[in-house]
């Protein structure tokens, strides 16, 4: 019998090996490109920031306001980590996919939010996942960039308590510009291409780009929660 030609499996081996080498470069490239920011990306959950770098187990959310994946990834994942707080801290990072048109401008308006009520950035993404139709490709089509930032901005003032006109200006704030610009740059760093991701004590879960339920949350987190009160000393000093 004669032998089955290689040559086509060793081109698909060196194809596969050269993509993983040039993800690797621009992930490379993109780390050292990235400003370091004043302080870590996101949004604390709930006031546990301190736990979360202490105590706590950690889960870390890319989510973009206006995906449908990550507006059904947030219910179960809110009450997963309510059920266990202070023990499971949440920190949520906004990211924009490019595919939908004004998800970075969603993005910009969380940081606007948090700049002018702190308490109002959770309120506002929940405002954006009930309102997302409002905010799709299809609906916006015919409108300009600048009409929707007045459409978001009518919206948010419901959750922040700010005038309409005061929170349009943080659209004009270089800051908050510079602020989502950071937070896509890290999620790419993190290697995230999609929303949701989802992180737990820094590694990756999968599936990503899809929902968790609520059932596999408390089968990922409940473990972790119970042995927090077993210190385990990976390393020693000598």
């Amino acid at each position: 019998m004669a032998r089955p030609a290689r040559a086509p499996l060793l081109r698909r081996l060196l194809l596969l090996a050269a993509l993983a080498a040039s993800c690797s470069y621009y992930l490379l490239v993109l780390q050292a490109q990235a400003t370091t920011p004043p302080r870590y990306d996101g949004f604390a959950y709930g006031g546990g920031a301190a736990a979360a770098w202490k105590d706590a187990v950690l889960v870390e959310a890319f989510l973009d306001p206006l995906c449908p994946d990550s507006r059904d990834a947030w219910q179960p994942l809110k009450l997963a980590v309510e059920r266990f707080a202070p023990r499971v801290s949440l920190i949520v990072h906004p990211f924009p996919l490019p595919y939908h048109t004004y998800a970075f401008h969603a993005c910009r308006a969380l940081y606007i939010a948090n700049k002018l009520n702190s308490s109002s950035t959770y309120p506002l993404l929940e405002l954006f996942f009930k309102n997302q139709e409002k905010f799709y490709n299809s609906a916006t089509s015919s409108l300009s960039s600048p009409a929707v930032a007045v459409e978001m901005s009518k919206m948010a003032a419901q959750a922040v308590g700010n005038s309409v006109s005061e929170f349009l200006q943080g659209f004009s704030d270089r800051r908050t510009d510079s602020a989502a610009r950071v937070s896509f740059k890290y999620g790419c760093t993190r290697g995230v291409f999609g929303a949701p991701f989802f992180f737990v004590n820094g590694f990756l879960q999968p599936g990503g780009g899809s929902p968790i339920d609520y059932s596999t949350w408390i089968g990922i987190l409940d473990p972790l929660v119970s042995q927090q009160g077993e210190r385990i000393e990976m390393f020693t000093s000598i």
